[in-house]
């Protein structure tokens, strides 16, 4: 892969987990502890609350999950490796990497461990 091409994807990777970091700030409010004051909320609307705390918390969990393996593609870009399937060595499809750049597998291989 040339060095211009390189750049672009440490940029793409880059700006990739700055929007999942922000939305990840964003929506700390939403995961915060639901008040159980029933002045303010009935017992319905707390339950709703709480599911929607849930929701943040395990979305905020998958968001976090995402960052780390974007940046372990870009510890591959420093090392040379990204792009290149675990499995068998071949270089991912440039279509399957814009989709998901921490895929680690080419098209051949998943679909091949996904079958058993």
């Amino acid at each position: 892969m040339s060095r211009s091409r390189i750049k672009e994807w440490r940029r793409f990777v880059e700006e990739q987990i700055a929007e999942l970091t922000e939305f990840s700030e964003q929506s700390r409010e939403s995961q915060a502890p639901v008040e159980l004051d029933q002045t303010r909320q009935g017992r319905l609307s707390r339950v709703d609350a709480m599911q929607g705390q849930a929701m943040a918390q395990a979305t905020d969990a998958r968001r976090q999950r995402q960052i780390a393996a974007l940046k372990a593609a870009l510890s591959r870009i420093d090392n040379g490796e990204f792009g290149e399937c675990f499995e068998c060595g071949e270089l991912i499809a440039e279509a399957r990497l814009k989709s998901n750049p921490a895929i680690t597998e080419c098209i051949d291989c998943a679909s091949a461990r996904e079958r058993g």
